[in-house]
């Protein structure tokens, strides 16, 4: 295992183990930056997840969400919000907020832990951006 490899196991692990429910992203986040974390590239629908870190990058790939072939749907503003909204009221899993994203026709996002923002993109490039607000870890 490398450095990073290492390095981002156990910033994840702390993350997990003192993550408030509510605001649950602001503080993961917070805690993979003071980490050396800089970015987080999700791609949908495979959900591979990779992370920029100041000891190199690392890939994490998780269940996918569709195998096969399967229609993209349009970029769904209105939907995509409320998916962040329901996941930062606590109200969803992560898998739920991953799938309700590809269902609002998320491809990817794109996580800047130092820019605290988290930029979502449809197929064909449409965006919304977000910023999220800074915590103080305990």
């Amino acid at each position: 295992m490398s450095i990073a490899t290492e390095n981002l196991a156990k910033a994840i692990q702390k993350a997990m183990s003192t993550r408030p429910k509510v605001p649950g992203f602001p503080h993961l986040a917070e805690t993979l930056r003071l980490a050396g974390v800089t970015r987080n590239i999700w791609t949908l629908p495979s959900c591979q997840s990779l992370y920029l870190t100041k000891f190199g990058s690392v890939v994490i790939q998780g269940t996918p969400l569709v195998i096969g072939q399967a229609d993209v749907a349009n970029f769904n503003l209105d939907a995509l919000v409320r998916a962040i909204r329901v996941d930062q009221a606590g109200e969803c899993s992560f898998p739920e907020f991953l799938s309700a994203s590809w269902q609002a026709g998320v491809v990817r996002y794109d996580v800047d832990f130092e820019g605290r923002k988290v930029s979502y993109y449809g197929a064909l490039e449409e965006s919304y951006v977000e910023a999220y607000q800074a915590v103080a870890l305990s």
